[in-house]
């Protein structure tokens, strides 16, 4: 990609983030300014705010890939996505808002009068937290380096230093500015490109049907091996190599490659010829955990299809930085009134990555070979239109995908830090709290170096669905049952979410990579979430008299509109 226009379209994107989020330092005098800017957000900003740090690198990014690489399946991603807020509207938003609380371990807190249960809340906020991070900052990496061919920790150490001060100089009240703004930034750098790709689409006499037809190479294409792979081949293959095949090398030598898999070594260059079938490659190093869940889904496409349905459904309510936004809220009203502008908000913006996804599949088949298929979003308007123009839109998008990590990556770290700052650090004031900030971006940093690549929409749906089989249970129960326990409560968590977060470390692990339980380990929200509810519920049932004192008041606190609770007590 041409990077004359795109790097300065990020710096400028970075330096909005900046001057957006020191408007919101000037306005922010109070310690609950910090948290949760003083409760004072009203409908729309804070729908903007929510869907701009909800709106993450897998959405920007990763669905479209996924599109390319696995087809019209993975458009449950972008449903999921969006339902999962009609959930949080049903059962969640008004309820959580009138709690009072700070944060989730502060709602544990308040409804159960329990320092355990607190401390084991605070534990999976930062958990999920750190998961979340990671492909946040392996997307600003893949990004930069796609523009620069920088190398790929660079644009996470970017992302970070810039989240990190801005967080840590405004807190809530910063950020909140700084989300709002860079949706609309993010749905115009989909938006308008999209436009001129769809128009380019249909003049050039391209394929009209993206999914019906074998992927096919339309002009001749050299593609690179970084890593080594095996090329699965339904029919024979004419290709140019220039590398090692099968432990064979070739110096530039025209090859017909027999039906079944042929070995990749690193480094190797194929020549496919116009026309020639795109295959479909198994990668045998990094990016193993995308392929082994594109294995899965062909292995039990149903059952993954379910399990991503439920986490998405669910883990939306679980996850810290979309729900400690609900506490910003002024009143329980605006609370609903806010999630009903976030289901329009992001419904808008999700009709555009799968169009994206789709023309990959046409125009730059070859990023399911190497590796870089959510590389998409920002290849597309050079590839289809190219010269200045192709420039330009590929510079926007860029900036958006930028504001993209940067939006969400502040949200999450907000959350992880007012944790750490309420339940780990020795005091609860600012400074702490920026210390808390540090933290928070310090270890998925680390990680992300350390890593690798992974694929940015899977690392995502893995973190659903640990938020879905940990605090999914503890919400709804929270909220709607009345003789949940702190025992209750801590167990389900414990088995619910930490039987989740077991599966995903064995998942991003590789192991196992194929098989029945490789699919109960990939998506595990299918057993893990109803594991959650039930040992919550039965260890309840088993420790009722330790259902908490007060519980009726609390109850009636969380589903008792504000003005009617006035009354009450006038």
């Amino acid at each position: 990609m041409n990077s004359s226009f795109a790097v300065p379209a990020v710096a400028l994107v970075v330096l909005a983030t900046v001057f957006v989020g020191a408007f919101g330092l000037r306005i922010s005098r109070t310690t609950s300014d910090f948290y949760v800017a003083s409760r004072t957000v009203g409908p729309r900003l804070n729908a903007a705010a929510i869907s701009g740090e909800y709106l993450s690198a897998a959405s920007f990014l990763g669905i479209a890939g996924l599109v390319l690489v696995q087809g019209p399946d993975m458009l449950w991603y972008p449903v999921g996505y969006t339902a999962g807020y009609l959930v949080l509207l049903l059962f969640v938003a008004a309820p959580l808002r009138r709690s009072g609380a700070y944060t989730l371990p502060d709602f544990a807190e308040a409804r159960l009068a329990s320092q355990a249960v607190r401390r084991l809340a605070g534990a999976f906020v930062v958990g999920v937290g750190w998961l979340y991070l990671l492909p946040q900052l392996q997307g600003a990496g893949l990004t930069l380096s796609v523009l620069t061919d920088a190398p790929q920790w660079l644009g996470g150490v970017i992302v970070a230093a810039v989240v990190v001060a801005t967080v840590a100089a405004g807190g809530m009240r910063s950020i909140t500015f700084v989300q709002a703004f860079q949706y609309w930034l993010k749905l115009t750098a989909l938006l308008v490109p999209a436009l001129f790709l769809i128009l380019a689409w249909q003049s050039d006499g391209a394929p009209r049907h993206a999914f019906e037809e074998p992927v096919t190479f339309r002009e001749q294409r050299v593609v690179r091996v970084d890593d080594s792979l095996d090329l699965k081949l339904e029919r024979p293959l004419t290709v140019t190599v220039s590398g090692t095949v099968d432990g064979r090398p070739h110096d530039d030598q025209r090859l017909e490659l027999p039906a079944g898999t042929h070995h990749i070594e690193r480094g190797t260059r194929l020549t496919f010829a116009k026309g020639a079938t795109v295959p479909a490659a198994e990668r045998s190093s990094t990016g193993g955990m995308s392929t082994s869940l594109a294995a899965g889904r062909e292995e039990r496409p149903l059952y993954a299809t379910y399990g991503l349905i439920l986490a998405t459904f669910l883990g939306t309510m679980g996850l810290p930085h979309v729900v400690v936004r609900f506490y910003t809220s002024p009143h329980g009203v605006a609370a609903r009134r806010t999630t009903v502008a976030v289901l329009a908000l992001i419904g808008c913006f999700y009709l555009l990555p799968p169009v994206y996804g789709a023309l990959g599949r046409l125009y730059a088949p070859e990023l399911t070979i190497t590796g870089d298929a959510d590389a998409a979003v920002l290849l597309l308007p050079e590839r289809m239109i190219g010269g200045l123009g192709g420039d330009l839109l590929g510079a926007l998008v860029a900036g958006g995908a930028f504001a993209a990590f940067l939006s969400t990556a502040s949200g999450l770290t907000m959350a992880v830090a007012g944790v750490l700052t309420q339940d780990v650090l020795p005091s609860r004031g600012v400074r702490h709290f920026r210390l808390g900030t540090v933290l928070a971006m310090a270890v998925p940093l680390a990680a992300s170096v350390i890593v690798g690549g992974l694929p940015v929409a899977d690392a995502v749906g893995l973190a659903f669905a640990v938020s879905a089989s940990s605090f999914c249970p503890l919400l709804v129960l929270g909220i709607w049952w009345r003789r949940l326990t702190p025992p209750g409560a801590a167990a389900g968590m414990l088995v619910g979410g930490g039987s989740a977060f077991v599966a995903v470390a064995a998942t991003m692990a590789g192991f196992p990579r194929t098989g029945a339980l490789h699919a109960l380990l990939a998506w595990p929200a299918l057993w893990s979430v109803p594991l959650g509810f039930l040992t919550m519920m039965l260890v309840s049932l088993a420790t009722a008299g330790r259902v908490p004192a007060g519980t009726a008041a609390i109850l009636a606190r969380f589903h008792l509109p504000e003005e009617l609770r006035a009354e009450v007590k006038a």
